[in-house]
């Protein structure tokens, strides 16, 4: 009879407020407002703890808004022996007696297991009564979203004994208070001997060691301030097996590595969205000999964070950083699965060398034009490669990539339409998979080998040919000839410059006169004086300097020649010869240069001045003496025609 008169007695209540919130809605009303929602889970994103620690069974879940910010208690035993999840909204410091009578009716042997407060306005001294009548119930699961704390923040007593609490979770805390201890914050907080603490969203910036051995397994301050410094030489929590301090200020790679060594038990860290970064300088980075899991993403980290990395990760997350290259010096990493450095600069595939046990590896997103065949030998465990989303070069050294996915079988994800061609522009927007070229346009080593060997027999066969026949030195002076008679037959008697008084100006050293007086003099002068040669010995006006004397001679000729030999090369005089007359040949445009080579010159005897004698003899064709006398003709005849000229008529010789 007891067990009907409960039943009719919810049925009753429930009726009441469906009736309650309908009538609100048709007219305004001074009562309060209670809307009453049912679920047949606990909503997942109350709660930031494992799902390991939440409740597994179905339960019936109440959430009632409050229209005044007042709460009503009359029928809250009904509530509190028939739902296992309640939240409570809208609540202002006027109605924070009502929570405290409220939770003050409950015990241990209450059903409510998950508890909600949403949108709070309360002093710090009722938030630690309202936290504390709480600690005391059978509540396993306390949530609250936006709380607004006011008054003065003291330092309060907290009796931690006897709670049912696991959780914890407070997101979106605003304090109006802008002068107190933090540690009468923070302190309420570490102290905790529940499973599970989260405090996000309120820019808290710093959180304190627990004196004692404490019992957390879950601590999540994501969206805060807090610094290298938070937990700083800690060794309390030899327990915790998950720390999530994303988007918080850290910056020090090597400090949060150094606060975790401490941490006996952790296995999963979440450190992404901060300000880290490793300095190669620094030659210590501890952490904990237990992480498995480790998010590194959206930092500042660069390629020296090879250098600072737990040696028994399995899971490592560096995506979003400043990443260009995996390092060939690093540790070995032989427990890492997988490996995530989307979102980076690298140029080419890392390689497995330091990760033999890699299975994923994420690389989308970067800039890798060719991925090297290395990868592939080197990664033999991988099994899922995501390495779309790249600006791929599309050319031979890309058919190993799109031959791996052929023989994989589904091993990279996004294939095909994450592999598209970027370079060159004529194949922009081709899917790899479109992409072919022909064995033999990408067998370099069989093309090299056909050019190498008909080079080699074309090079043999003309250099037999030339050197049995002396075909050079005929090509040679044929094609001198041929220029000299082009030039003349072009040539205008009045282009000329009145100036002129000499055909050729004769640089030459004094060791090399004997040559220049008993062959070179006696074959372009002749008795007639139709060719007039200058010579400095003859030619040069006493008085001036020899400077002086060399610019008028070669100012005065129609060409300058020089008697090249090892012993030309040796003579300052003739140096300076060779540098006016090469000035003469670019003010002028002209070509009044003769180059006659006496005797070879070896490069190594060239002094270091000579650089223009270098560039000459490198750029201009030059006349060689020849050694066999059948060739003399040929050689004065090409040199004869090369000063041909007809001087003006008033021309005297000086």
């Amino acid at each position: 009879m007891a067990g009907n008169r409960g039943s009719l007695t919810t049925f009753l209540f429930c009726s009441c407020v469906f009736i309650l919130t309908l009538w609100n809605n048709i007219k305004p009303s001074d009562e309060h407002e209670f809307i009453a929602k049912y679920s047949s889970t606990v909503p997942k994103d109350h709660f930031d703890y494992e799902t390991k620690i939440l409740p597994t069974s179905h339960t019936k879940g109440l959430q009632f808004v409050s229209a005044d910010n007042r709460i009503n208690h009359a029928s809250w035993d009904v509530v509190h022996n028939t739902s296992d999840s309640l939240e409570l909204a809208n609540i202002s410091e006027n109605g924070i007696g009502d929570l405290m009578e409220l939770l003050s009716t409950y015990n241990k042997t209450s059903k409510i297991k998950n508890f909600t407060l949403t949108n709070i306005t309360i002093s710090w001294i009722n938030f630690i009564k309202v936290l504390q009548i709480v600690w005391h119930t059978s509540i396993e699961y306390f949530n609250i979203y936006n709380i607004k704390l006011l008054s003065k923040i003291e330092k309060q007593y907290f009796n931690y004994s006897g709670t049912s609490m696991k959780a914890l979770t407070i997101k979106n805390v605003s304090i109006e208070v802008f002068y107190f201890s933090q540690d009468d914050v923070y302190s309420i907080f570490s102290e905790m001997n529940i499973e599970a603490l989260t405090i996000s969203d309120s820019k808290i910036i710093h959180m304190l060691c627990p004196s004692k051995t404490s019992p957390f397994l879950f601590l999540n301050f994501s969206n805060n301030d807090l610094t290298d410094t938070v937990f700083e030489r800690c060794n309390s929590l030899v327990l915790l097996e998950t720390l999530i301090m994303q988007r918080n200020q850290l910056k020090k790679l090597s400090k949060v590595g150094l606060m975790t060594s401490e941490m006996k038990s952790l296995t999963y860290v979440d450190i992404s969205r901060n300000l880290l970064y490793y300095d190669e300088d620094e030659n210590h980075c501890h952490w904990a000999e237990t992480l498995a899991k480790l998010n590194l993403s959206s930092n500042k980290l660069t390629d020296s964070v090879f250098g600072c990395l737990p040696l028994n990760v399995q899971i490592l997350d560096l995506q979003n950083n400043q990443i260009r290259i995996v390092p060939k010096d690093i540790t070995e990493l032989k427990a890492l699965k997988e490996l995530n450095i989307a979102f980076n600069r690298l140029t080419e595939l890392p390689g497995c060398s330091h990760f033999m046990g890699l299975e994923l590896l994420n690389i989308e997103e970067n800039s890798i034009l060719t991925p090297s065949s290395d990868f592939f030998h080197s990664c033999k465990n991988i099994k899922e490669l995501r390495g779309g989303h790249n600006p791929f070069q599309c050319s031979c050294e890309l058919r190993d990539f799109i031959s791996f996915e052929k023989k994989s079988g589904g091993k990279l994800v996004g294939w095909p339409e994450s592999y598209v061609c970027e370079y060159p522009d004529g194949l922009k927007g081709t899917q790899l998979k479109d992409f072919h070229l022909s064995e033999l346009s990408c067998n370099t080593t069989l093309l090299l080998v056909v050019a190498l060997v008909v080079t080699v027999v074309v090079v043999a066969v003309t250099s037999f040919l030339c050197i049995y026949f002396d075909i050079t030195w005929y090509l040679k002076m044929m094609w001198q000839w041929a220029q000299t008679k082009r030039r003349v037959q072009n040539s205008h008697p009045e282009d000329l410059q009145s100036i002129l008084q000499f055909h050729a100006f004769i640089s030459y050293s004094e060791r090399d006169s004997l040559w220049v007086k008993s062959h070179l003099i006696p074959n372009l002068e002749k008795e007639d004086g139709s060719v007039q040669i200058c010579l400095h010995e003859r030619n040069f006006v006493p008085g001036k300097s020899i400077v002086e004397n060399i610019i008028n001679c070669i100012e005065k000729s129609h060409k300058s020649i020089f008697v090249l030999s090892p012993n030309f090369v040796q003579s300052e005089w003739c140096h300076y010869e060779l540098y006016f007359a090469h000035h003469k040949l670019f003010s002028e445009n002209s070509n009044s240069l003769i180059l006659i080579l006496l005797e070879p010159i070896p490069q190594y005897l060239i002094p270091a001045r000579y650089h223009k004698l270098k560039s000459l003899m490198s750029k201009r064709t030059y006349l060689e003496w020849p050694k066999e006398k059948s060739k003399h003709g040929l050689f004065w005849a090409n040199l004869r025609a090369a000063i041909n000229i007809n001087l003006p008529i008033s021309a005297n010789v000086v």
